[in-house]
């Protein structure tokens, strides 16, 4: 393979990506790479105007479409669906993005785990899981229809190994990970092998959700929690959003057309590291 054909690899120009949760910090990173590669965007979110707005400058030969949407809401994914077809024509890619904790569903000091509150549990598995299955739903049946499409799923390091605190998280996240091997296994062996399914699972990035865990707001140090991440971090950093898009132009690129059903860390070798 010579030095062109390697550059196609990552020509995404007349391909259409959908993105949830594309105006978080990682996957807004994503979307910007994904239209310098020359991808027609569909970001779906809950404040369309908001999401117009971040992508109103995104430069590159492709180009950034927003959608109103909710991802628990399977009619309102269907919905956008329809508006992203209309636009694109088709969709090839799908980044499952959308997600996050609710602070409701994390212990703390004054809130033991058998006082996590009903539905700051099911909020969390609802954005988490359900998001990503309703998606996959709705948007693998278009790529079944073609035979063709890769979806890619936004895991964490806590569903590989699960963090204090946040137990509704990691087991959502965890749920992520087993769904990307069943529905790898299920879209390639009845709707046809070039319809591929993976994973990438961040490790820590400094996100608007995490910061004032791991920093303090006010000094701009470390905290207790910070530090031990960094401790048990190889690489003695935290994440840029940069770090990601190797990994995720890969899964979602011709350059791993053979790969499907893996989830990949991108942790600065933290699930690597057994702490001595």
């Amino acid at each position: 393979m010579d030095l062109a054909e390697l550059t196609k690899l990552y020509d995404f120009k007349g391909r259409a990506a959908v993105v949830t949760g594309g105006t978080g910090v990682l996957c807004r990173a994503l979307v910007e790479a994904l239209a310098g590669c020359g991808a027609g965007v569909a970001v779906l979110a809950r404040d369309r105007e908001r999401a117009a707005s971040i992508f109103a400058q995104t430069r590159g030969p492709g180009r950034v479409v927003s959608f109103a949407c909710d991802v628990t809401k399977r009619d309102e994914i269907e919905r956008a669906a329809e508006a992203v077809v209309a636009e694109f024509g088709r969709a090839d890619c799908l980044v499952n993005g959308a997600g996050g904790n609710d602070p409701r569903a994390t212990t703390r000091e004054d809130r033991a785990f058998f006082d996590l509150p009903e539905d700051a549990l099911r909020a969390v598995f609802d954005l988490n899981l359900l998001g990503t299955v309703f998606a996959s739903q709705v948007f693998g049946r278009l790529m079944a229809g073609r035979g063709e499409g890769v979806i890619l799923n936004v895991s964490s390091m806590s569903a590989l190994r699960p963090l204090t605190r946040v137990a509704a998280y990691s087991a959502a996240k965890a749920g992520v990970n087993s769904f990307t091997q069943w529905l790898a296994v299920h879209l390639a062996t009845e709707y046809g092998p070039r319809i591929r399914v993976n994973a990438v699972a961040p490790g820590f990035f400094l996100t608007e959700q995490n910061r004032f865990l791991l920093t303090d707001e006010r000094t701009g140090e470390l905290t207790a929690r910070g530090q031990s991440i960094i401790g048990h971090t190889p690489m003695r950093r935290f994440g840029e959003p940069s770090d990601l898009l190797g990994a995720a132009l890969w899964l979602l690129s011709p350059a791993s057309a053979f790969v499907t059903g893996v989830v990949v860390p991108v942790d600065g070798g933290f699930s690597a590291f057994g702490g001595v």
